[in-house]
Parts: C-alpha cells; structure tokens; sequence
C-alpha cells in the first residue's frame, strides 16, 4: 500500500514538475530584449514565423535554454549522489569545491589555449572533469584517516577550504589575462550561462544523456548506501567500487556543466532536498525529481537575470545563490 501511495505521488510529481518546467520554459523564451507574444511562439513552432523571430527563437534563446536544461539537471543529480555518498546533507559540488577545481583547469586552459579554437567547446568539459577529479582526490586525502570512518563534517570542511584555496589561484591567475580573458573567467565564475549556441548543446548533451541513466540504474546501491555502509556489505555491494564510480560520475555531471553554464553553485544543494521532501527518500522516484527542480531552478533564475536587467543581465550563479546561501543556512541550523 505505501508503495502504491509513493508510486501514484511520484506520478503527480513528476507531471506537475514537467508542467511547471514547460511552463518556465515557455517564459523564458517569449522575454527578453524583444519579447515574442504567445501567437507568435505559436507560429514559430509551427514554421510560419518571421526571418527575426526565428532568429531569436532558435539561435539565441532556445540552445541557451536547453543548455540550462541540462546543467541544472547535472548539477541536480551530482549533488544527489554526493549527499547519499557521503550521507550529508550539506554536501553541493559547488560547496565541496568540485566547482571551483573544474573552474581552476578552465582558466588554466583558458591561459594557453584560445577560446576560438574549433575544438574548445568539447575539450573544456575534459579539463573541467579533470580539475573536478582532481578536487574529489583532495577531499578524499584529506579526510581520510587511517582506522576511521571518514566523518561527513570533516569533508565538507575540506571541501569548503579547497573552494577557498581555488577561488584565490582562480584571482591570482586572471590578474595576469588581457581584458577579453577576464571579462569571460569573471562571468564565468559569477555563473553566467555563457554557452548559448548550438554547438554548446551538442557539447553537454552526451554527458548527460550517458551519465544519467547509469546513475538511475544505480538507484538500489544509493538506496543501500544511503542507508549505512554496512548494510551495503550485507546486501553484497562492492562498497568501494560503487562508491568510487559513483563520484566520479557526481564529478563528471558537475564538471560537464559547469564548463558551460558558469561556476553555478546551491542548485545540487537545494534540488535533491526539494525532492526527497516531495516524494521520499527513493532514489528510483526523488533523483528524476531532483533532475527536473535542478531545471527549473536553473532556467528561472537565468530567466529572472535577464529579464531584470537586460540585455547585459545579471549572471543565474547570482541569483542562484542568494535564494541557496538562505537555504544552506537553514539547513546548518536544523542538520
């Protein structure tokens, strides 16, 4: 009976979550510098828009939608991963660091590689999982203590340092670029969704598109770690394995995403909270939940950046954070 009560409030969930994120997305795209009416949305779908509104429809607004589609919902299922990992739920790519390491290998390729080559659109990502990779060994090394279970404070504690000592090689670094390389790094870092083409669609779309589902085909593992460890060990869970690949996997979406949404932070926090409050602690019902709030939470807040000053904007990672930081805060309090 519990599960057919979950199973039917899942649905509702899920339909109702898919509502508000049309509805958003439909916002999205009729605001802006020009606005386009519901009529002519209409017509632009169905092939009989004008030669500028196409141009506004499908090369300026719809990739940079569907690119914050997609970061939302990778950032939203790393931070779900690292929360039942680590069994924390404190635990953020954003907040452990993953961000800013991928962000440190951005600027580094950002300072001997130029940013028109053809092929930096699909290497970006692979220097960010790298700088991501990198930041989860850290926080691995330096929260593990021989003969103890490695304590969830103790990583968020490492990770909130290594965000610090990041950010401040990130500042180092930039003060030596020309003016063009800044002005990208600090939108970049400001979380601005910078990736607003095609090409950057075509970019992000493998990550997530492979790396989700294999975490939903995981679910019983999270469920199990989630749990405790030694559960895990009873039920026969290769502990380490899965853990391992599990996090690089959070640390792939994280990396992937932020190469080319911006150094985006809280959505992975809030998200997966959100989802579990609404459908349970499940990972087969609240992780596609929290892919589908992580969208929305990302597309209105890039949606309200723009819309409050346009054109220039103000960057999503903004507005992001000042509803997030309130969130982390609370949950402090009551965790």
């Amino acid at each position: 009976m519990r599960n057919t009560n979950q199973q039917k409030r899942f649905r509702i969930t899920l339909l109702i979550s898919l509502i508000v994120l049309i509805t958003v997305l439909v916002i999205s795209l009729a605001t802006g510098y020009i606005s386009l009416t519901p009529t002519q949305l209409l017509q632009i779908i169905i092939g009989q828009g004008t030669s500028n509104e196409n141009l506004i429809f499908f090369q300026f607004r719809l990739p940079r939608l569907l690119v914050g589609i997609f970061a939302g919902m990778g950032l939203a299922v790393s931070g779900a991963i690292l929360q039942s990992i680590t069994r924390n739920p404190l635990s953020d790519p954003g907040i452990l660091g993953i961000n800013y390491g991928a962000g440190l290998m951005v600027v580094i390729y950002i300072s001997y590689f130029t940013a028109d080559s053809s092929k930096f659109l699909y290497i970006l990502p692979l220097f960010a999982l790298i700088g991501g990779i990198a930041t989860a060994f850290l926080i691995y090394l330096f929260s593990y203590k021989k003969g103890e279970r490695m304590e969830t404070t103790r990583i968020v504690l490492v990770g909130v340092g290594l965000s610090a000592a990041f950010s401040g090689a990130i500042i180092t670094l930039t003060s030596h670029f020309n003016r063009d390389q800044y002005t990208f790094i600090a939108s970049w870092l400001a979380g601005t969704v910078w990736g607003d083409d095609w090409n950057f669609v075509v970019a992000l779309l493998p990550w997530i598109v492979f790396l989700i589902p294999i975490v939903l085909l995981k679910s019983n593992v999270l469920n199990t770690l989630y749990l405790h460890e030694n559960v895990s060990v009873g039920l026969g869970v290769h502990v380490e394995r899965e853990r391992i690949l599990l996090i690089l996997i959070a640390v792939a979406l994280a990396s992937a995403s932020v190469s080319v949404s911006g150094g985006i932070a809280f959505i992975g926090l809030m998200a997966p909270h959100i989802a579990r409050s609404l459908v349970g602690s499940s990972h087969q019902l609240f992780v596609p939940i929290a892919a589908m709030i992580g969208a929305i939470l990302l597309i209105t807040a890039d949606t309200i950046g723009r819309v409050i000053l346009d054109p220039s904007g103000i960057p999503a990672g903004i507005i992001v954070t000042l509803i997030g930081a309130p969130y982390f805060m609370y949950l402090m309090a009551k965790k």
